[in-house]
């Protein structure tokens, strides 16, 4: 069994970030991705579920949602999977912290304070050119490149995309998101990491300090979190299945063969490495079968592999 948390699921992410106990690792974290004059040195937590002005519009429901004491108000997502429309979503999440500053009466001038929408993604956008960029600043410029507005900023980290060692960090920043990335598979803390900050975040990730209670939230969480993931993954294999087919129908004879031998296989690793991390969290065969729709015979036998 893990010792710390998975910071991908819900519960994991605002039991590290979102308490107000912890909201010390917020604010080291935050002050990592935000400029020099944008230095946080406090930060109150705001209602995450932000209600529009209509009641049949569409609300809003944030992982994280805090304003500092000189006014910046902050957004921080954790992304577990893809979605349809992740940037207009992020675009509709961020006009919430823009409207909330509207003051009333005729004397309010329009003048707002910074807007930050921060996201971290455990997956890769499909655009080539954003594949390359671990971290993506984004804010409105014009037509020639110039800066248009400076108080309106998003900020995407591609998890994946992060690939850096524990001998290789070297900024503060380096370390938080190696941290994240890899909390839920440490099982002590690395060397590079023992620093205070790091070592409060690792007393709150432990599992075995969590009450009861917390950890049966946790571990719906974690389920939650592991079959969007198979739901994810059997998308995925359903869309190279629909890709070898479409090709045989049109009459794509070269490779064809091929291609259906190295779709299957990637289909079959796939399969493998969902059953086997399922496995490693201790979950009963029965249950993975259940959960994924493999067949529990062949979620017998990926187990048994691995132990003979």
């Amino acid at each position: 069994m893990a010792r710390y948390l998975n910071p991908y699921t819900d519960f994991g992410f605002k039991k590290l970030f979102g308490e107000e106990a912890n909201k010390d690792l917020l604010i080291d974290f935050l002050n990592q991705l935000l400029p020099p004059h944008h230095q946080i040195a406090d930060l109150q937590f705001k209602n995450p579920e932000q209600l529009p002005d209509l009641p049949e519009q569409r609300k809003a429901f944030f992982d994280i949602y805090c304003q500092s004491i000189e006014g910046e108000q902050f957004i921080v997502e954790m992304q577990k999977a893809k979605i349809n429309f992740f940037k207009e979503r992020a675009l509709f999440y961020s006009t919430f912290p823009i409207r909330d500053q509207a003051e009333k009466g005729l004397q309010w001038n329009f003048q707002l304070k910074e807007v930050y929408f921060i996201a971290i993604l455990d997956f890769e956008y499909d655009e080539a050119e954003e594949r390359r960029k671990f971290i993506r600043h984004v804010q409105l410029k014009d037509q020639d490149g110039d800066l248009f507005y400076s108080k309106f900023h998003f900020k995407f980290l591609q998890m994946p995309l992060f690939k850096l060692q524990e001998h290789e960090l070297v900024t503060h920043f380096d370390k938080w998101v190696y941290f994240l990335k890899n909390l839920g598979n440490f099982e002590q803390i690395p060397a590079i990491l023992k620093e205070p900050i790091f070592e409060k975040a690792f007393q709150t990730a432990e599992l075995a300090k969590m009450t009861h209670v917390q950890f049966k939230a946790y571990e719906k969480s974690q389920l939650d979190y592991l079959t969007m993931n198979a739901v994810v993954n059997s998308a995925m294999d359903r869309g190279v299945e629909k890709g070898v087919k479409i090709g045989v129908e049109k009459g794509i004879e070269i490779g064809v063969e091929k291609g259906i031998e190295i779709a299957r296989a990637e289909s079959a690793a796939k399969e493998r490495a969902l059953v086997l991390r399922l496995h490693a969290k201790g979950m009963p065969p029965a249950d993975i079968s259940e959960l994924t729709g493999i067949e529990v015979d062949i979620v017998i036998g990926i187990i048994a592999d691995v132990a003979n």
